[in-house]
């Protein structure tokens, strides 16, 4: 299977499945500290709750990309020793599911 072909499978997932590949993915590339993840989830849970109970205001992600003066995340990269971009995005994504 070419790796066309595994993206073009990926796609097709439906968007719950493509969180846990991402996260699958990302943790390949660099191992997470369980201690790290563990505090990322931790900031992931408060927030969200912070979200839910409006103390806190959602900001589009257009808008903070705007502010950062880049325009998508596709504009951000993760240096292959960035444990903390992938162990929030993980806890992001933990708590998505």
């Amino acid at each position: 299977m070419s790796i066309k072909d595994i993206i073009s499978e990926a796609e097709s997932l439906p968007v719950k499945e493509r969180v846990i590949v991402v996260d699958r993915l990302l943790k390949s590339l660099n191992s997470p500290d369980a201690n790290i993840e563990e505090e990322w989830l931790k900031v992931a849970k408060r927030r969200l709750s912070e979200l839910r109970s409006g103390k806190v205001k959602p900001v589009s992600g257009k808008e903070v990309f705007r502010k950062l003066g880049r325009g998508s995340i596709y504009d951000l990269s993760l240096s292959p020793g960035s444990r903390n971009g992938i162990s929030a995005l993980s806890a992001c994504l933990h708590v998505l599911r």
